[in-house]
């Protein structure tokens, strides 16, 4: 072999090296960041990413990312600032023993992102929404289809001092929540509005009769 020819292998040999030590060491620094972010606002049990290359992380581009996390308290901004961090991440599982979000509390929630679509769903408890309301208020589950949730309110909801049924859902990418009535359509009062995160639909089921808990579920997509 010419000298060209072993300079053209070495070439070669410290390239392949490269990228090996490029593949094993990236994902790491990629998870260690991520968990630290993550972990500003709770405790993480684990993170691992994949990325091939892995040269594409540094381009902000990441195959898949999964996280395991114990227990987190957000607020829904906080959450959505997140989620477009990771806006970047081709598929994205992200699920959590308990979540305090602001005063409502979640547990077993979970999150799919699949490129810019996101599905999550968690698990309340009755006890868990009742001390989330105000004293004195009470919501009680009506029906939950076509991505619209109705419940039936007490309490003095949008300035009626009487039980009156209200819809949450979807509206131009916001969630947002109206009395039912031919008269009350027009009050509105927005539930989640976030620039970077568009609301397709909410949803809402009984779990479990004893003790009384439900599975809220929200489909939505980065923009």
């Amino acid at each position: 072999m010419g000298r060209r020819g072993k300079i053209g292998a070495g070439v070669a040999g410290g390239t392949v090296l490269v990228l090996a030590l490029a593949q094993l060491i990236l994902p790491r620094i990629a998870a260690s960041r991520i968990s630290s972010r993550v972990g500003r606002y709770g405790t993480v049990d684990s993170v691992s990413v994949s990325a091939w290359p892995a040269l594409e992380l540094l381009w902000g581009h990441v195959g898949s990312v999964r996280v395991r996390v114990k227990s987190i308290t957000v607020t829904p901004a906080q959450a959505a600032g997140l989620l477009w961090e990771a806006r970047g991440v081709a598929n994205m599982d992200v699920s959590a023993e308990s979540v305090q979000l602001e005063s409502l509390r979640l547990s077993d929630a979970s999150l799919s992102k699949r490129g810019s679509a996101m599905t999550g769903r968690a698990l309340t408890s009755e006890a868990d929404v009742k001390a989330a309301l105000p004293v004195g208020f009470g919501v009680q589950l009506v029906r939950s289809e076509a991505g619209e949730v109705e419940v039936q309110a007490t309490g003095g909801l949008f300035g009626v001092d009487a039980s009156v049924n209200a819809v949450a859902g979807a509206s131009d990418g916001k969630l947002v929540a109206h009395p039912r009535g031919f008269l009350l359509n027009a009050l509105q009062l927005t539930l989640f509005s976030n620039p970077h995160v568009y609301v397709e639909g909410v949803g809402a089921s009984v779990h479990s009769e004893q003790p009384l808990e439900y599975m809220l579920t929200m489909s939505a997509r980065l923009q």
